[in-house]
């Protein structure tokens, strides 16, 4: 279970581009995501690099992306970038499914529970089939 767990904190690092009013951007990215939900760690490493930790079930790159640019900031859209922004948003979106989690559901922390708990062997359930059980 501990495993599970440390499956679903992840870490990354998130590159700006240099021509930006703003000289520091991973620091202004990191004082706008030390709040939020899901988001364990905000280090800027340097003006334009950033390193986050965040909890998969509560958000995804591609939301905390989505909302760096919105403020306004640029992210680094050279094709390296690009090709592995498309493959996390991929595989966080793809492993969010295969836990119970639809795309948009910020938090599905209770529907995986309930599904891993579906699933557990129980000693009291009833092991007839449906229509056997309907007779008494």
């Amino acid at each position: 279970m501990e495993s599970q767990k440390q499956d679903l904190i992840k870490h990354r690092e998130i590159t700006f581009q240099e021509l930006h009013p703003d000289p520091n951007q991973a620091q202004s990215a990191a004082l706008l995501l030390g709040d939020v939900k899901g988001v364990h760690r905000v280090n800027p490493v340097s003006p334009l690099l950033l390193q986050i930790s965040y909890d998969l079930l509560e958000v995804t790159l591609e939301q905390i992306e989505d909302a760096l640019r919105e403020i306004g900031l640029h992210l680094d859209n050279s094709l390296i970038f690009r090709i592995k922004r498309s493959l996390y948003y991929y595989s966080e979106e793809t492993q969010r499914t295969n836990l119970g989690c639809s795309r948009g559901e910020s938090n599905c922390t209770k529907k995986v529970f309930a599904e891993r708990y579906k699933k557990m062997n129980h000693a009291c359930r009833d092991n007839r089939p449906e229509h056997w059980r309907r007779y008494l």
